[in-house]
């Protein structure tokens, strides 16, 4: 009852608001022409004070005055039909305001909004957040407000601000996660992302001591060596950024989906791209290569996500390759997508049980990639 309140003195005074000016329009014109009015029969007054003072003949003062009485005549006549029109106008206008703009919002509302959603207060929309990824954000930033130590909700809420861009908040969820939780080679590498971000793509000396962090824990970590030869092709290093990436394509399965992008820094600094074996499962071929290279940022990134997809649809088809579904959980983890990462983890070890050797492989993987494992392993 409240909100219905509300609206109707709200719809009341934009009504007011609109109606203001035609009222204070028409007032207006009629004060404008009193005032004229009244200067003219000033001016046959004065005109008589000069006839009679001798300043003026009889004849001039006859022309002036019925020059005087035609615009005394003209300002203080209104046309009947004038006024009419006006007047109508003026009903149009204010029944548009106080009938028809009032019910066009009415049924609006009711077409295209919600009247029986019942009103929701913050808290109860914390409570049940439902989807909406900003209510679970606010829920998120309460309970570690309230407690500060839980590394858990910051390792969440991490990747989260930088996907919206918040990077100061980034930085700051990342370093607390690692704090408390420990370093990881994920938490490192996203910390390290974080700050590239934050300083427009370039590898910063602050990034560069996290990620030589990140690869003390994992010497195999594709992620933070890319971005390591990164730094040296940025400072003009192009020798030691191509042997660097050169030796990340070496290291690299055939297939592995940051190939492309790779080979364009191989390239971009003087070497020649590798191409690898066309009949590996997901595998870029010679002409992948070429393409990614006249390819924006924005769209080498699309092709690397349609060859894991292809490699993801290829190991749903064929469950039973070991090194597809270890390559397939990597793949996700370096494009930080932790949740498809799981997702294909819980597939592989479906196709290769936790008890089995390939299965202590995945979960040894997904352990060293900071992927949730619990509940998977029985």
């Amino acid at each position: 009852m409240m909100f219905w309140i509300l609206v109707a003195i709200m719809t009341a005074a934009v009504a007011a608001l609109l109606l203001y000016p035609l009222l204070r329009g028409a007032k207006a014109a009629d004060d404008g022409r009193a005032g004229e009015a009244a200067v003219y029969r000033d001016q046959l007054r004065e005109l008589d004070r000069d006839l009679s003072g001798g300043l003026i003949t009889a004849e001039e003062a006859e022309y002036a005055r019925a020059e005087i009485g035609r615009r005394l005549i003209a300002v203080s006549a209104v046309e009947p039909k004038e006024q009419h029109k006006a007047a109508g106008q003026h009903r149009f206008s204010e029944a548009f305001v106080l009938l028809l703009l009032p019910a066009l919002g009415l049924s609006l509302y009711i077409a295209m909004g919600r009247p029986d959603l019942p009103s929701q207060p913050l808290e109860a929309r914390l409570e049940n957040p439902g989807n909406d990824m900003t209510v679970l954000v606010a829920k998120a930033e309460r309970h570690l407000a309230q407690n500060p130590d839980d590394g858990k909700g910051w390792d969440v809420l991490a990747p989260i601000y930088f996907n919206t861009m918040r990077m100061a908040d980034a930085e700051n969820a990342y370093r607390n996660a690692i704090r408390l939780l420990g370093p990881s080679p994920i938490r490192l590498d996203g910390l390290a992302e974080t700050l590239m971000a934050g300083a427009n793509g370039v590898v910063t000396d602050d990034a560069r001591k996290v990620l030589e962090q990140s690869l003390t824990l994992e010497p195999n970590n594709p992620r933070a060596k890319f971005y390591v030869a990164l730094s040296m092709e940025q400072a003009g290093r192009a020798a030691d950024a191509k042997a660097a990436f050169e030796a990340l394509a070496k290291e690299s399965p055939d297939d592995a989906p940051w190939l492309p992008l790779v080979n364009e820094h191989i390239a971009k600094n003087g070497g020649a791209p590798a191409v690898a074996d066309d009949k590996a499962p997901g595998n870029p071929t010679e002409d992948d290569v070429a393409a990614a290279r006249d390819m924006s940022s924005g769209d080498r990134q699309q092709m690397i996500r349609g060859m894991i997809e292809s490699l993801d649809a290829k190991l749903s088809a064929d469950p039973n390759n070991f090194e597809g579904w270890m390559r397939l959980v990597r793949s996700y983890a370096v494009l930080n997508d932790k949740d498809r990462a799981s997702q294909a983890l819980k597939r592989g070890l479906a196709a290769f049980p936790a008890a089995s050797e390939q299965g202590k492989q995945l979960i040894a993987l997904a352990h060293e990639l900071g992927i949730a494992a619990e509940g998977m392993t029985e």
